[in-house]
Parts: structure tokens; sequence; C-alpha cells
């Protein structure tokens, strides 16, 4: 007999059950996990996504590294993209119908998609599939008969369907349709076990019922926790402007990162990084007990992130400027500089004139703070003119951020 080529189960199921949100059934997934193990074969997991915009952030990453654990394991990561569904669009969550993409619309999303997957997945070992492979042609008699496995009065419990018909709001019969469609891809992937958001867990349920009624055993749903934004009480979302791109710089991720809640720091452990729960369980303690500062914890979540996007060397880089900068109040290595007409004008006004200020109050409001440093030095006086001459180089901070050599000409 070959040597299991996986780890042990239990070994497995520690790892691959990390920050998931619920696994129907668990027990399912044990046993999946020994029979893959007793016949040394793999898994089929798959996570399908409908290219609906074209960037990526933090919080689309959370089930992503999920997928990237079974892949770790040994098994068969499959990467859907609904290039089908998305012209559709899933109506999850949704308080109204959503206008169609058209096929160019999916497609350019797609490519840009899969440019930044591949900075966790492992290109070589990941079977990129699309759902118009299958979907596209099929027949109007091969749908009838797959809409027929399912009743409607079922389809119209899910919450934000029965929350719009409670509202008067209309449904159009493509969204009802969607799980359904959508369900024929667990279908043809033969999948032991799909991926999916908790938002998503009625669409992965169908998916599950599906596949018996077309002779298959059924994969097991695991769901995953929705990501909480830099806000630390709404989701991660672009449109809330809470969000962290994966293809932000560096720098601007790692910044961003420092600037979570110390509580919301151990979500963003257990969903964002490789570290094992037993790990940072440990770290959580030694915080508690004093061992270790919140901000050198919150350091090495920052240093694991990013140089999970950008490698090892930038996140260096990225540490070593914010402790120069936030932690030891030194200017960044490389500031901005502005040229302005030589002069003598008052402060609030030269906030206002190099953009650090987007008003006069929001000027004087930032010097009364203490947040403003003119040449290293804080300034609180809302009447302080400055004069600069020309050729002179002005240093100025405000707050924590921003920085500007202004030069005078």
């Amino acid at each position: 007999m070959a040597e299991p080529k996986f780890k042990p189960v239990l070994e497995q199921l520690a790892y691959l059950t990390k920050g998931a949100a619920e696994i129907i059934r668990e027990e399912e997934l044990k046993a999946k996990l020994l029979e893959s193990y007793q016949k040394n074969k793999s898994l089929r997991v798959y996570l399908g996504v409908d290219p609906t915009a074209p960037d990526i952030h933090l919080g689309h990453t959370v089930v992503l590294r999920k997928l990237k654990h079974f892949q770790d394991m040994g098994h068969t990561a499959i990467f859907l993209i609904g290039d089908f569904s998305a012209m559709i669009g899933d109506p999850t969550g949704q308080s109204e119908t959503r206008p169609p993409l058209s096929r160019e619309e999916v497609q350019k999303n797609a490519d840009t998609y899969l440019g930044q997957v591949f900075k966790i997945l492992d290109r070589k070992k990941t079977e990129v599939r699309y759902n118009s492979e299958w979907l596209g042609r099929m027949s109007s008699y091969d749908m009838v008969k797959l809409f027929a496995k399912y009743r409607l009065a079922r389809m119209l419990e899910r919450e934000d369907f029965s929350n719009r018909l409670d509202t008067s709001q209309p449904i159009s019969v493509h969204e009802i349709l969607y799980p359904l469609l959508t369900a024929y891809d667990a279908v043809e992937l033969k999948s032991d076990l799909e991926l999916g958001a908790t938002e998503q867990k009625f669409n992965l349920l169908v998916h599950r019922e599906i596949q018996r009624e077309y002779g298959l055993p059924g994969q097991v749903v695991m769901t995953m926790p929705i990501l909480v934004g830099l806000d630390g009480e709404r989701k991660m979302s672009k449109s809330l402007g809470n969000y962290i791109g994966i293809t932000e710089p560096s720098d601007q991720m790692f910044g961003k990162i420092m600037s979570i809640s110390d509580n919301l720091m151990w979500q963003y452990y257990e969903l964002l990084t490789d570290f094992t729960s037993p790990v940072v369980v440990r770290l959580r303690e030694e915080v508690q007990m004093g061992v270790l500062h919140p901000m050198d914890a919150k350091m090495q979540l920052a240093h694991a992130i990013v140089a999970g996007f950008h490698g090892e060397d930038a996140a260096r880089k990225a540490s070593d400027e914010f402790k120069l900068v936030f932690r030891d109040r030194q200017a960044p290595t490389e500031i901005p500089e502005m040229r302005i007409r030589w002069g003598a004008r008052p402060l609030f006004n030269l906030l206002t004139e190099t953009g650090l200020a987007s008003s006069r109050s929001e000027a004087e409001r930032l010097i009364k703070q203490g947040a403003v440093e003119l040449d290293g030095q804080v300034v609180n006086d809302v009447k302080r003119v400055v004069t600069l001459n020309p050729g002179d180089l002005l240093p100025l901070r405000v707050g924590k951020k921003k920085f500007l050599r202004v030069v005078g000409t």
C-alpha cells in the first residue's frame, strides 16, 4: 500500500476548521477526510466566485485562504469563476433586483481576479474552471429538468426573498433560478466540499441538496465569517471605505492594519493568517498577561499579512518605516515636496493651500488640537504666521500620517 500523502485526520481537522463559522456537517467532513486518508485520494474542494467587481480586498480573502488551507493539506483546490452566473447576479443580501452584467464586463473582471487570487493560491496546484463550460451548453430540456428538482416555496423561504415579498419589492424570475444554476456547478465538479461566506449559506445548502438529486453523495458545506472592516463595526466593504485592498502599497497596507482596534486584531489573526489556533491563543494570553505589548502583537500580524502579498523584504521595510514614523515620531524616509509662492501667510492658509486641510475651519481645529508640527515643533496658535523665503525648505506634519516638505519659490 502506498504511503499516505496526507497528515492524520485529526491534525487536518484542527488546521482546516480554524476560523470556520459553520460546518454542515462536521462528522461528514471527518468521514470524508478519513476515506481520503485511507484511499490516498484528495478531496475536491471548491470556491465559486462571481466576478462582479474587479478588485479584491482582505474581506474576500477569508474564504480564499481557507481554500489555500485545503490545498496545503494536499487536497484539490478548485477556483470556480462564475462567468455565466455573474451575468445573473447573486441575490444574496440584495433588497432589489440588480442589473445583469455584460459578458465583456464579467470577463474583464475575471481576468483581474485571477491575477489577484494567485497571490494566495498556488497557481500550479489550482484547478480553475468557468461555469459557462456547462451552463452555457445546457439545453432548455436540461434546465427544465434541473428546475423541477426544487420547490418554489422553499426558495421563497430565504430571508432576502421573504423580506422583499413582505415589503412588496419585485423579485425577478432569474434571481430565483440563480441558486439552482449554481447548484449545477457542484454537480459538474463532483465536489466533496464547498466553501462560502455565512451569508451564502442558503445557496450552499441548495447546492448540497441538488447534488443528491443527481445521485451524488452530497458535499460538506463550510461557511466562513464576514470580516469586520477598519471601523470595527461593519463588514469590510469598498463602498463603506473601511477596506484594505490586496494590491495596495505595502506601507499603506501595513498602516491600515495597525489602525484596527486591539480586539479586532484577533479576528484578523484567525481569518487572515496561517497561524494555527493554539498559536493565536498563546499570543492573546501573552497580551492579556502583559508579557507581549498589543502593538507588538499587531505589528507581527501586519508583517505576516503584508509579507503574504508583497514579500518579506517589503513587509520588513514597511515595519521599519512604521516604527520610524509612529513609534519613534520621526519623519518618513521619503517625504513629498510642494513648491509654493514665497511670502508671509497665516498657518491655516498654508495648510489649506497645500491640501493638508480641506478648509480653514478644519485647519484651525487641527492647530488647536496640537496636531500640526512646523519644522519639528508643535504649533497650537491659530494666529501663527509663517514666513517662507525663496529656496526655504519647511517640513510640515499634520496628525500621524501627513507629511510634506514645502519649498519657497
